[in-house]
């Protein structure tokens, strides 16, 4: 098993925080740990170090079981245990695609852990596709979300047929709600690891600037395209209340040349993925969507939190704040008011700050761009298999070459804006690994 020093290097990260150093010891003891930490926080990693000490090497079966509120964060869990590097077979379990395709890739894979939503989960136990009774550690991810989404009666099912696992794991990004009875079921008794700070303490907010931005008019397009103007490029996620209100903002900012993406619950998933990607891999720097987007993400390099519509609750609120300010990084936050609408009280630290609100908009134009290519991992394609392709056929060296994303049945790649061009021509009608298929520039 890689130690955790190596681990740490494979993530980049030089040392660990405190929660993280607590988790890891509290996590090797047999029960059960509720853990509460602020978004943003690493809890992830908190829970993934303890969780590879536990995995038997030498066992194909599985032995961990991690429960999740949403496929997003389900994806991006095993991302971080594969760029871990620390051997453990992984695989995550969602709605949204065929059960049998996962079911195929489950005897092939003989994963050590799983990373599942509670339906899919219960899909694959109930049919045996998936033999749990040996699992060892169960962790519930986002567990005050699981339930909020209505999930009790699949994680109640789930747990009665588990045997009572050695460890049991909560973890919650707020105070979470009280632990129901059949959690009695897997733990007897669980051990409080509460992060979150105290009412009037600061934590990652120390970190953050809130500003009030006010808008001369109701509708509030024009404001927030000043005020992207003058963050000038900077990675922002603008939330709103309504998916249909995502939709037509998103489309306002693309007709004025943003470079923009959208991202809520009614988009198809691969159109939803493919936003996450072009936004991470700094091909788009603004990211429109619905509160899904507060929670479940991993997306570092967030720098501006705009709220377009103002949350109705503190914990929304504080969820949505969560996406910047992460991993001891700086943040801004802006609440845009319109001419009758007042700072809701958990707001009322924000400062009003003026910005030029006449003349064209001028948006700054990110440094990337991402390639499409429509083969995946179903392909057997790697992103060791996507570097050489662009480099050898593409002109490439490895230094132009930015974030590599290789989903089921695509790869998304960032490439410098200005080679974008050049390298589409030059691959135009090659096959990569043998392969023929649709390489281009990936939009919208």
């Amino acid at each position: 098993m890689t130690d955790q020093q190596t681990i740490l290097q494979n993530l980049g990260f030089d040392s660990l925080t405190d929660m993280q150093r607590d988790m890891g010891a509290r996590g090797l003891k047999p029960g059960g740990v509720v853990l509460l930490s602020p978004t943003g926080s690493g809890k992830t990693l908190a829970y993934l170090l303890p969780l590879v000490k536990l995995i038997r090497p030498e066992l194909d079966t599985l032995q961990a079981v991690v429960v999740v509120p949403t496929r997003e964060l389900a994806t991006q869990s095993e991302d971080i245990l594969k760029q871990m590097k620390c051997g453990v077979r992984s695989m995550s379990l969602y709605g949204g695609r065929p059960a049998m395709q996962e079911h195929r890739a489950l005897r092939e894979v003989k994963p050590q852990v799983v990373f599942a939503t509670p339906g899919r989960l219960l899909d694959h136990v109930n049919k045996e596709n998936l033999n749990a009774r040996g699992a060892q550690l169960l962790v519930i991810d986002e567990f005050d979300k699981c339930l909020e989404l209505g999930f009790q009666a699949e994680m109640e099912e789930v747990t009665t047929r588990l045997p009572r696992p050695a460890r049991c794991w909560l973890m919650s990004a707020t105070d979470a709600p009280a632990i129901p009875d059949f959690m009695a079921h897997v733990a007897l008794s669980f051990d409080k690891a509460d992060y979150l700070p105290a009412i009037g303490e600061a934590a990652p907010e120390q970190r953050i600037a809130v500003h009030q931005v006010m808008s001369p008019e109701k509708d509030k397009l024009n404001t927030l395209g000043y005020l992207l103007t003058t963050l000038k490029g900077r990675p922002s996620i603008v939330f709103v209340a309504h998916r249909e209100s995502a939709d037509r903002i998103a489309n306002w900012l693309r007709g004025e040349k943003f470079a923009v993406v959208c991202y809520h619950g009614g988009m198809e998933q691969e159109v939803r993925e493919r936003s996450l990607y072009r936004f991470r891999n700094g091909s788009a720097n603004v990211l429109v969507s619905t509160d899904l987007a507060a929670r479940g993400l991993d997306i570092p390099e967030v720098e501006a939190v705009i709220h377009y519509h103002l949350p109705l609750k503190a914990e929304e609120y504080t969820h949505r704040n969560g996406r910047t300010a992460r991993w001891e990084a700086r943040g801004d936050i802006y609440l845009i008011t319109g001419p009758q609408e007042q700072l809701p009280e958990f707001a009322a630290d924000a400062r009003p700050i003026e910005i030029a609100q006449t003349g064209p908009l001028r948006p700054t134009p990110p440094l990337n761009t991402t390639i499409y290519i429509g083969r995946g991992k179903q392909d057997k394609l790697s992103k060791g298999d996507v570097l050489g392709f662009l480099c050898k056929k593409g002109g490439l060296k490895a230094g132009d070459i930015g974030r590599i994303d290789v989903a089921t049945h695509a790869a998304y790649v960032a490439v410098s804006r200005k080679m974008v061009n050049n390298v589409l021509r030059q691959v135009a009608g090659e096959k990569i690994k043998g392969m023929k298929t649709r390489i281009e520039e990936a939009r919208k």
